[in-house]
């Protein structure tokens, strides 16, 4: 491809709402084009490396016996409201109505589409398994879209569905699909973790994260120094921790603690570990049809509250702060309550961590008094989970080791579904036994024009673009250092055409430009390699070099489509 036939519109300034490496240099070097918020255009560049990127997903995909399809981006939303994720995705599902008055979505995710599909197509066991795929438009209302593609509105997102007679079965699709996905992503040239993750609003039992480790990364990852164990924050465990020090004895009694509140203030009250404090954490739990309570989570005064895994204990659709009037008008005093001499209606939840604690201090539901030698004894039908987070330092369930925070973008997220969707949804197949039985699924997602943010995030420097060998727009570019000298035009021409014959990716910048400004654009772009034909025609000789710096060497031309040939 010509340089000069191209529609490269390079920037030498990022607009001011670029941030990361990624949104500046897929802005500047013309990847992208910001429609509006959340929204983007794929320029001829940025559409070239999500081409490059989608066929290694589907290559890899199809290998493994996936099969490629294409549904609807707009959704009826009667699928969603069946299965029952109508009002638990929130605000993030785009819902509108067409002019017959009719209720649709725009599809963030496609699994009661897929389900639908096959509901009307597959009706015994000897047609399963099957696994299906798309790579496709999705659309989420995200509340603050920002980071340019790595948290858009608008994306393509390769999303899978795997259909089952047997959980067994599924297991090893899902096995199959982790495996698959590792290849897809170390082909992309990713340093990547496989995390345990929480399964959201998707649903179901199991789910693994693929995280791209990167500094500017959204997620908190938790990974163990000493194996491979690596969890989502929001889904991390650890052993349980054992406090050094002696629980402080008493008797139990209602003690007076003037405007003492806070766990600080309690700990140097008392002059003891905030392990022994119970922490109350007060929240709104929002669920489907409107309705909502107050909810209080109990915990260890040394811990802090894991909001998902809170919201998950009670299987609420989101958790929202409660402010101290509110409190009030049902008889609790913020600063002061524990799980005694509770209200009427109020709905605990406490921490595995707190099972069996013994002379522990917690608030006494009354102003200025909190309870100390206590020795909590929990009822058959309490609510016991975990709702803490993981602090650095915890010791990993798998070998005790070290656990430590890190950062990651999310690029894939795979799911052990069950029968969440088919049964809602009557997806029914008859087994061996001519029974009827829901179908078994799986589901499984990757980001795909996110993999072109985080491929950037992870491969770049402070002149551009540094893509790996699956996701470069072009192998090699030409670079004419001086148009007007008819020798090197002449030398660059050939150079390009011979290297085209070869099956080389190969541009050439045939720009009537000063040199300096194609090399800035070609550091900017990000194009793995360059052939610099310059001055040094004249002695047979051109120069090859890698973006990256470390190739930098005079080949005679005679040599350099061999050269060019063994490299690339």
């Amino acid at each position: 491809m010509k340089f000069s036939n191209l529609l490269i519109p390079t920037l030498k300034e990022a607009p001011n709402d670029a941030t990361l490496p990624s949104h500046i240099y897929l802005i500047r070097g013309g990847f992208i084009q910001g429609v509006g918020s959340g929204l983007y255009n794929f320029l001829p560049l940025g559409k070239i490396v999500l081409d490059r990127i989608k066929n290694v997903v589907k290559e890899e995909l199809d290998m493994a016996g996936a099969q490629e399809v294409s549904l609807g981006f707009v959704t009826p939303a009667s699928l969603w409201i069946e299965s029952g994720r109508f009002e638990k995705y929130g605000k993030e599902l785009l819902r509108f109505k067409d002019r017959k008055d009719n209720d649709f979505v725009l599809g963030p995710t496609h699994e009661e589409m897929m389900v639908n599909l096959v509901k009307q197509s597959v009706k015994s066991y000897k047609q399963l398994p099957l696994n299906l795929y798309q790579i496709n438009l999705k659309f989420r209302d995200e509340i603050r879209p920002r980071f340019g593609l790595m948290r858009g509105r608008e994306f393509l997102m390769k999303d899978g569905y795997s259909f089952h007679a047997n959980e067994d079965d599924m297991k090893r699709e899902f096995s199959l699909m982790e495996e698959t996905y590792k290849k897809i992503f170390t082909r992309l040239g990713l340093d990547f973790r496989v995390v345990e993750a929480d399964s959201g609003a998707i649903g179901g039992t199991g789910s693994k994260e693929f995280m791209v480790l990167a500094d500017s990364g959204e997620d908190t990852i938790v990974v163990c120094k000493s194996c491979d164990y690596g969890a989502n924050i929001e889904a991390a465990k650890s052993m349980p921790y054992i406090c050094e020090e002696n629980a402080p004895k008493a008797n139990f009694a209602k003690f007076n603690t003037p405007e003492i509140k806070t766990i600080e203030d309690l700990s140097s009250f008392f002059k003891i570990n905030p392990y022994y404090l119970v922490k109350t954490v007060a929240k709104k739990a929002l669920y489907d049809g409107g309705k909502e309570e107050i909810v209080l989570f109990f915990l260890r005064g040394s811990d802090e509250l894991q909001e998902i895994k809170a919201l998950n204990s009670i299987n609420a659709n989101d958790l929202i702060d409660i402010n101290s009037d509110e409190l009030e008008e049902v008889g609790l005093v913020a600063g002061f309550m524990g799980p005694f001499n509770l209200p009427n209606d109020i709905k605990t939840v406490f921490d595995n961590s707190l099972v069996g604690g013994i002379n522990l201090v917690c608030g006494a539901n009354e102003k200025d008094y909190h309870y100390v030698g206590l020795d909590l004894e929990l009822e058959k039908d309490a609510i016991i989970d975990d709702i803490v987070s993981v602090k650095e330092g915890d010791k990993c369930i798998h070998c005790g080791g070290s656990l430590v925070y890190t950062k990651g973008i999310e690029v894939g997220h795979i799911f052990q579904l069950g029968t969440r969707y088919s049964e809602p949804l009557k997806a029914e197949f008859l087994d061996e036994n001519g029974k009827t039985k829901p179908f078994v699924m799986g589901t499984y997602g990757i980001g795909v024009s996110r993999l072109l943010a985080a491929i950037i995030e992870q491969h770049h420097d402070e002149k551009g673009c540094l893509w790996s060998k699956e996701s470069t727009p072009f192998d090699v570019c030409v670079i004419v250092s001086n148009l007007k000298d008819e020798k090197q035009s002449d030398i660059a021409l050939k150079i390009y055409d011979e290297l085209k014959d070869k099956k080389i990716n190969v541009l050439i910048d045939d720009r009537n430009e000063r040199f300096g400004f194609k090399m800035k654009d070609y550091e900017l772009i990000g194009v793995p390699y360059a052939v610099i034909v310059g001055k040094k025609v004249e002695e047979g000789i051109v120069e090859f070099v890698s973006r990256d710096g470390e190739i930098m060497k005079e080949i005679d031309i005679s040599n350099i489509i061999e050269a060019v040939v063994d490299i690339v």
